[in-house]
């Protein structure tokens, strides 16, 4: 009989359709807006320098970024369910074009400082917002493996971003770059502007909401979870072509093709694991390959090492990554999938903000390799937080049954 239910409950998923109109074209804005980002990721690190700042003030502009994002997720979340979905989607898009435009006629540090901290704004509401439509348009049962495909959109950008930034900065200025940038994200802007959006679910009783609703608790474990991973980010987008450089170590470019590609390879079963399995089966085998993964970075010897750490980082964050979203909103009633999507991104960018400054640190006082070293720790200290989450799950069900 059991047999019999999960056959029907396959065919069932089979029917309800992932690849609609509208999720296309939220991938589409999405691949836009973060390869536009994905150009500046590698590059902004060489561009403070050219200024004339430090390894200390790379690691402030990186992280000023993602704190300016994190302190919006909370209003981001509270909008989409008050204003809707497309009021913050769009207001974020046109925040973040306008500011990476900007960086074209930055000439000074603290200018750079000030429009990052804008740019920080435009991509926590837009990608709050992005995160929590997707959510909307993929069907329940299938939101694991949906939302790993949507993830795809911003893999994909990351597989021809940064090497293409990269690329281009030795052939361009600075300013032409970053003008590139924007009009990729206005790409997206106008992309945006032909998904149809599902009206937010209305709260039946207002008056329950604390008055300091900034997280959803269902989402904290998964929230916790990212922050300790996401913190290992942190090095790699900021510190890795320096890390390269310093160790004589070519293929950088490749680096982020190969992660990609890995990415690319876990979302085509991670997300359908998830779905039928649950989080035990992706979780733990993905951050033991992101462990190895930060231990050969710390190594780096030479090009060959360098593309394996890529293949394992990419196949295991592709893996983590979104089963850990799809947790976080799995359990969140129905008005509140903007806040559960709201904390996830506040921790996600928290984990990159806080590893930028405190590499930017280890740098200083230390050197890259030892950046590394400590992000193989993080992902230590995610997999025992989980094994604790897990048995302490373990044990209340003990106790209710």
């Amino acid at each position: 009989m059991s047999a019999q239910l999960e056959e029907e409950q396959q065919v069932q998923m089979k029917q309800e359709k992932i690849w609609t109109r509208d999720f296309i074209l939220i991938c589409l804005a999405n691949f836009f807006i973060f390869f536009g980002f994905q150009m500046t990721l590698p590059t902004l690190p060489l561009f403070v320098k050219e200024l004339g700042g430090s390894d200390q003030m790379v690691g402030v502009i990186v992280g000023i970024f993602t704190f300016s994002a994190l302190l919006l997720r909370p209003y981001a979340g509270h909008a989409l369910e008050n204003k809707g979905r497309q009021f913050v989607y769009m207001l974020g898009l046109a925040i973040f074009v306008v500011s990476v435009g900007s960086f074209a006629f930055i000439g000074s540090i603290a200018f750079l400082l000030i429009i990052r901290v804008v740019q920080g704004v435009g991509w926590g509401l837009s990608t709050t917002a992005t995160g929590t439509i997707a959510t909307d348009i993929v069907p329940a049962s299938r939101r694991g493996e949906g939302l790993g495909y949507f993830g795809l959109s911003g893999n994909i950008a990351l597989a021809f971003g940064p090497g293409l930034g990269l690329a281009l900065v030795g052939k361009i200025s600075f300013p032409s770059l970053f003008l590139i940038c924007a009009a990729f994200g206005l790409v997206a802007l106008l992309l945006s502007t032909r998904v149809h959006y599902k009206k937010a679910e209305q709260s039946p009783d207002k008056s329950v909401t604390p008055r300091f609703d900034i997280f959803e608790k269902t989402a904290i474990q998964p929230s916790i979870l990212v922050l300790f991973i996401t913190f290992t980010f942190g090095g790699i987008a900021t510190f890795l072509p320096l890390h390269a450089i310093e160790r004589n170590v070519s293929g950088i470019e490749i680096y982020f093709i190969v992660y990609a590609v890995f990415l690319l390879i876990s979302r085509t079963f991670a997300g359908r694991i998830y779905d039928k399995k649950g989080h035990l089966y992706v979780f733990l085998p993905g951050t033991v390959m992101i462990f190895v993964a930060m231990m050969l970075l710390a190594w780096l010897p030479n090009t060959s090492v360098l593309l394996v750490a890529a293949g394992l980082y990419g196949l295991g964050f592709g893996s983590v990554q979104p089963a850990l979203q799809a947790w976080a909103v799995e359990k969140a009633a129905g008005n509140r999938k903007g806040m559960a999507n709201a904390t996830f991104y506040s921790f996600f960018d928290l984990g990159i903000g806080l590893g930028a400054l405190i590499f930017g640190q280890i740098a200083f006082l230390f050197n890259y390799s030892t950046i590394y070293a400590t992000g193989a720790g993080s992902i230590l200290v995610s997999m025992i937080i989980y094994v604790a989450l897990v048995l302490r799950a373990k044990k209340l069900q003990e106790v209710n049954e």
